[in-house]
């Protein structure tokens, strides 16, 4: 599928199909079609997605793909957006513009959004709040900066130095 017809299947929740519509496209069912593109088109824009628009998804870069993802999902026009690592074998140039969209994407429409992410730069450029878990267990919460330089975290994410080198 191209980039446009993937992140239209992020509007499925807002069609509505039916035999009539079809049977009678010119008066029903085109302009749920021409609103479902408008808002797809304005995602395109907000993620800076036109130039790819339509590439197949399969062959273009990991970054850009990810983007898609992001695309597919604001289409749906969610108020609340959980990310599950997506950042997951980014470069750290691709890492950068994929954390600039997703504020962007916050920002511009009004989202929370709940970051499952290993990165910490990009925890700390994004979350306003950080929950810091080991082995299910809370370490510590609050302010990204304050909580990922707790000794607890860095011991529970680089490990414990016992005793000083000699």
């Amino acid at each position: 599928m191209t980039v446009l017809e993937n992140i239209l299947l992020g509007r499925h929740n807002f069609m509505r199909p039916s035999i009539l519509g079809a049977m009678f496209y010119w008066w029903w069912a085109q302009n749920e079609e021409i609103q479902n593109r408008s808002s797809v088109e304005s995602i395109i824009d907000l993620l800076q997605l036109e130039d790819v628009r339509d590439e197949l998804v399969d062959v273009i870069p990991l970054g850009i793909q990810k983007r898609v993802e992001l695309a597919r999902a604001l289409c749906a026009e969610p108020r609340f957006l959980i990310l599950d690592e997506p950042m997951a074998g980014m470069n750290q140039e691709e890492k950068e513009y994929m954390v600039r969209f997703i504020l962007d994407a916050k920002q511009s429409l009004g989202l929370t959004i709940l970051l499952i992410e290993h990165h910490m730069d990009v925890v700390t450029a994004i979350c306003d709040r950080l929950v810091v878990l080991n082995n299910g267990e809370k370490i510590k919460e609050g302010e990204p900066m304050l909580t990922i330089s707790d000794p607890a975290v860095v011991a529970a994410y680089i490990g414990r130095v016992d005793h000083a080198p000699a």
